[in-house]
């Protein structure tokens, strides 16, 4: 198994490690409700997919005051 010949400093491994950018993620509008969401997956908001619904939402219900 090959190993290191010489020891890495920590400023030249952080250099390395300065290179590691994380993107932010592509987002697009929804075509049903305007909302944004991640391209090729159901909206998270309305539940459609290329104009189909596919997730139902469900509603809240509020539960009313009970009286005596």
């Amino acid at each position: 198994m090959p190993n290191p010949k010489k020891h890495h400093t920590h400023s030249r491994t952080r250099m390395r490690r300065g290179q590691w950018i994380i993107s932010v993620p592509n987002l697009v509008r929804c075509p049903q409700c305007g909302s944004y969401k991640l391209p090729h997956k159901i909206c998270p908001n309305c539940g459609y997919y290329k104009g189909e619904l596919w997730v139902t939402k469900k509603e809240k219900v509020k539960k009313e005051a009970k009286t005596k």
